[in-house]
C-alpha cells in the first residue's frame, strides 16, 4: 500500500467498525412527563470493553458529537463496558445520518440504518407527537434489528386511543 489511494481511509474504518459493532436503534417507552405518555428514543451506539476504548474515542473525535458512557460490569467479562452514544436528534440528523448515507454500510445493518434515518426524519417533522405517528414509527421499529413486536403497539392504552393503521 505505498500508493496513498490504496490506503484505507478513516471513513472506511468507521463504516467497517460500525458494521460489526454498531447499532442503530429506536425505542418507544412510557414517559408520564410527555403529552402522549410515550417517548420515542433514537440512538446510534457502539459498545466496547475498556481495552478498546480508543476506538470509541475515534468516533467521538471524528463526529464531534455524542458521549462515551461507562457501565461498570460485575459479570464474567472482568472489565467495564463503554458505549459511544449519539442521542441528540439534531446530531443524528445533521452528522451521523449524512455520514452513513455517503459511506454506506456493507452488511444487513444498512437496512436498519435506512429505517432509522426515516424515523429520525419523521421525528424532525414532529410526527412522533401523535399516537398515529408513533404507531407508524413502531411499525418501522419492528422491522429493525431483532424484529420483535413493539410494546407500544401491544399497549391496550394505544389501541383505545388511535385507529389502526394499515401495515
Amino acid at each position: 500500500m505505498s500508493n496513498q489511494q490504496e490506503r484505507p481511509r478513516i471513513e472506511d474504518w468507521i463504516v467497517g467498525f460500525a458494521d460489526g459493532e454498531g447499532c442503530f436503534s429506536v425505542s418507544i417507552f412510557r414517559n408520564k412527563t410527555t403529552k402522549l405518555g410515550w417517548q420515542v428514543f433514537p440512538e446510534f451506539v457502539i459498545t466496547q470493553g475498556k481495552r478498546s476504548l480508543p476506538a470509541l474515542e475515534i468516533y467521538l473525535n471524528y463526529f464531534g458529537c455524542g458521549k462515551i458512557f461507562v457501565n461498570n460490569r460485575y459479570d464474567n467479562h472482568h472489565e467495564p463496558l463503554y458505549r459511544y452514544c449519539v442521542r441528540s436528534l439534531k446530531d443524528l440528523r445533521e452528522t451521523i445520518i449524512p455520514f452513513f448515507q455517503e459511506h454506506q454500510l456493507r452488511t444487513a445493518k444498512q437496512k436498519d440504518f435506512e429505517l432509522f434515518a426515516e424515523i429520525v426524519e419523521s421525528m424532525f417533522l414532529n410526527k412522533h407527537r401523535s399516537i398515529t405517528g408513533i404507531r407508524s414509527i413502531a411499525r418501522k421499529i419492528e422491522r429493525m434489528n431483532r424484529k420483535t413486536r413493539s410494546q407500544f403497539l401491544e399497549s391496550s392504552e394505544t389501541t383505545r386511543r388511535a385507529p389502526a393503521i394499515a401495515g
